[in-house]
């Protein structure tokens, strides 16, 4: 029940960084879409590893087979299952973590709460688990044609753009290996990752994602809101370590006088500190969040660590890690953002019927 996500679109996922495969079952998928298989895999070869020289060198083809929920190229409104074969895992090159704790990983919890753990890259803890996610959020954004998902790096560091959202051509976001669309900033984050990575180290980033298009209405109260629900997904995101929507933690330092979005004809808002969303629901506003990523814990560092029995260890990475996770993990928003969509633009239309 843990490895589950959505409401009415409903996806279970299973698999582990160094096992045979990643797949998942999608349950709630609408009949009759004509499925675009080559998008989806677009999709995936955004997020897969061994991409560019600023991320890891695991070679992964990341392709998906359809097993069942798929005939004659459209949905059958059946369950959707899929898998990703691994092809690439060098399970060897964790072998020197196999009795101790690699700081600020999730080892030391799994192996508190579970009594056992998979050092080989982490198991279910990696970030391998969102090429499941990709394959959905690729399926929805099909579901929804009319409604835009673009995400972009918005800073590495302290390296990050100034420029306003709207000021921004997002149409470039994939002109350059970092996914920026200020192309003098772009080639600051480059830098920056290849110094960081040359010197065994990882850095962080932030993510920007607009949603065009999106109708009024979508999002519950009170524990369901549309807010909440991105942030769930979004906090889901190994490394994510912070969530904002609109003004985020910016609007604190405005007045209510200023932070308030005072509505123009036809229910659109002058400004949109609010970032789409009002009481949980959307206001047919552009959607605009933020998602916050922390270094890569894996560095190629030497750092002081305990053993399974607690006793001072030392540990230095090795093998193939991203040594920023930004760039990658832009498809993975951006899919995480149209699931979330899709779930509630699906709940509307039953409570219509």
């Amino acid at each position: 029940m843990f490895n589950e996500f959505g409401k009415v679109i409903k996806i279970t996922t299973f698999g582990e960084s160094h096992g045979i495969a990643m797949g998942g079952i999608i349950d709630g998928f609408p009949a009759g879409l004509t499925v675009n298989f080559d998008q989806i895999q677009k999709e995936l070869d955004r997020r897969k590893p061994g991409q560019s020289k600023i991320v890891t060198q695991r070679k992964e083809e990341d392709k998906v087979e359809f097993l069942s929920g798929i005939f004659e190229g459209k949905t059958t409104g059946q369950s959707i299952g899929y898998i990703i074969k691994n092809t690439n895992q060098k399970s060897k090159d964790y072998e020197h973590n196999l009795q101790v704790f690699r700081p600020s990983h999730a080892d030391y919890t799994y192996f508190s709460k579970y009594g056992i753990r998979d050092h080989r890259g982490g198991g279910r803890t990696s970030a391998r688990e969102t090429a499941n996610w990709v394959v959905v959020g690729a399926l929805c954004k099909q579901l929804l044609p009319d409604i835009t998902f673009q995400a972009f790096v918005s800073s590495v560091g302290d390296i990050e753009t100034k420029k306003d959202i709207y000021d921004l051509d997002l149409s470039l976001t994939e002109n350059n290996i970092v996914r920026c669309p200020d192309e003098e900033v772009a080639e600051k984050m480059i830098e920056k990752i290849t110094q960081i990575k040359k010197n065994g180290d990882t850095i962080g980033g932030i993510i920007t994602c607009v949603i065009k298009n999106v109708p009024v209405g979508l999002g519950e109260p009170i524990f369901d809101k549309l807010s909440s629900r991105l942030a769930q997904a979004m906090m889901s995101i190994n490394a994510a370590k912070g969530f904002e929507i609109g003004s985020g933690f910016k609007g604190t330092r405005l007045t209510g006088s200023l932070h308030n979005d005072i509505f123009a004809e036809g229910g659109k808002t002058l400004t949109n500190h609010s970032g789409g969303i009002q009481g949980g629901i959307s206001n047919g506003m552009d959607i605009i969040c933020r998602v916050a990523f922390k270094p890569v814990a894996t560095i190629m560092k030497k750092q002081d660590t305990i053993d399974e029995n607690g006793n001072k260890a030392e540990i230095q990475g090795k093998g193939r890690h991203d040594p920023c996770v930004v760039p990658r993990a832009v498809p993975i928003v951006e899919a995480l953002a149209a699931m979330v969509i899709a779930d509630f633009s699906l709940l509307n239309k039953l409570r219509k019927i």
